[in-house]
C-alpha cells in the first residue's frame, strides 16, 4: 500500500502527543513535516514539545514554528487542561533537536510543493497557519488530497457553551479554512468526548511498552477527562480517521463558522438538513464506535517503538 504523505499542524498537548507517536510508526502514513501553532499552550512551549516528541521516539521529522497569536483576537492557552508546559508528568531531558529556521507557514508551502503525490494535511490545534498558508499561498490547494481536522462541535463547546476550543482559538482562521474548497472532515468534541480511555486501557497502556509507560506518565497530570470517567482522546480521533475511517460515521454537510462578537463567537454552525445551502463544505462526523476506537488504540500504540 502506498503511504499518505501526511503533515500535522499541532500544538502539544498531551493528547496530540499520542497523536505524533502513532503517526511516526503507522505503516500507512508517511509524516513529512510537523508544525505549530500556539494553542494548548504558547508557540515556544508547542514547539519545544514537538521536538521532545521526535527526540524521543528518534524520529527525522522536521519541525516548524507558526504563528504565536491568532489572525485576529487574543490568544488565551489551555495550560489548566494540559500543564503549564502543555506535556507536564515526564522528564524528556535537554532539546538537541532545532526547528527548522524558516516560519511554518513557509515550511508548509515547501513540504506540499514538493510532494509528488498529493498531501493530506492533519490540523489538531487552531486553524491560524493553515489560514495564512492559503491566503498567501493558494496555489498549495491543487496538492493537498484532503484536510482532517479535530475542532468543533455539532454540540456545545468546551471552552464557551458553543465552541470548541481549537476553533474558539482563532475563529476567523477557521472560517478561511472551510472556505478554502478542498476536502474536508471534521471530527468535532461531540463525537471525540465519547472516545475515551477507561482505568482497564490506562493500566494495560501502563505495560505494554516504553512509549506506554511515558504516556501514562502524562494521562496523570492530564485534565481531560478523569480515570472514572474516562480520558479524552480528541486529536487521536483525527487520526484515526485517517487510517481506520470506519471507526466513524461521516455526514456530508455545510458548516459554517461563527465570526462575531458575542456568546456564540467559534460556533461550527452546521445545516445538517441543507435547508440552507445548496453546497457542502465538509463531512462531519457523527458518531465513534468506542469499543473498537479503544481496541484500535491499545493496537496502535503497539506499535510504537
Amino acid at each position: 500500500m502506498t503511504q499518505i504523505p501526511l503533515i500535522i499542524d499541532t500544538d502539544p498537548g498531551i493528547d496530540d502527543a499520542v497523536a505524533l507517536s502513532f503517526a511516526f510508526f503507522h505503516p500507512d502514513v508517511d509524516l513529512r513535516l510537523i508544525t505549530t501553532v500556539a494553542g494548548n499552550v504558547s508557540v515556544s512551549k508547542t514547539t519545544a514539545n514537538a521536538l521532545k516528541l521526535v527526540q524521543y521516539f528518534d524520529q527525522d521529522v522536521p519541525v516548524a514554528r507558526g504563528c504565536s497569536e491568532p489572525l485576529i483576537k487574543a490568544f488565551e492557552d489551555c495550560a489548566d487542561i494540559h500543564g503549564e508546559s502543555g506535556m507536564d508528568g515526564f522528564d524528556f531531558g535537554e532539546i538537541k533537536k532545532d526547528a527548522l529556521p524558516i516560519h511554518a507557514v513557509e515550511a508548509l508551502r515547501e513540504t506540499i510543493l514538493a510532494s509528488e503525490k498529493k498531501v493530506t494535511l492533519m490540523p489538531i490545534a487552531a486553524l491560524t497557519n493553515i489560514a495564512l498558508l492559503f491566503k498567501m499561498y493558494p496555489e498549495v490547494k491543487e496538492n493537498i488530497a484532503e484536510i482532517i481536522l479535530m475542532g468543533g462541535s455539532l454540540a456545545r463547546g468546551n471552552t464557551t457553551t458553543a465552541a470548541e476550543f481549537n476553533i474558539f482559538t482563532d475563529p476567523e482562521a477557521a472560517d478561511i479554512v472551510f472556505k478554502a474548497g478542498i476536502p474536508l472532515r471534521m471530527i468535532g468534541l461531540d463525537v471525540t468526548s465519547t472516545a475515551v480511555l477507561m482505568k482497564e486501557q490506562i493500566d494495560q497502556i501502563k505495560t505494554l511498552n516504553r512509549a506506554g509507560e511515558m504516556f501514562s506518565k502524562l494521562f496523570s497530570h492530564y485534565r481531560g477527562g478523569s480515570m472514572k470517567t474516562g480520558l479524552k482522546m480528541h486529536d487521536v480521533c483525527a487520526f484515526a480517521a485517517l487510517v481506520e475511517p470506519e471507526i466513524f460515521t461521516f455526514q456530508k454537510t455545510h458548516v459554517a463558522i461563527e465570526t462575531g462578537d458575542g456568546p456564540a463567537n467559534g460556533m461550527t454552525v452546521a445545516d445538517l438538513k441543507m435547508k440552507y445551502h445548496q453546497n457542502t463544505n465538509a463531512s462531519v462526523a457523527l458518531t465513534v464506535d468506542v469499543t473498537r476506537f479503544r481496541e484500535w488504540f491499545l493496537e496502535t500504540l503497539a506499535r510504537v517503538k
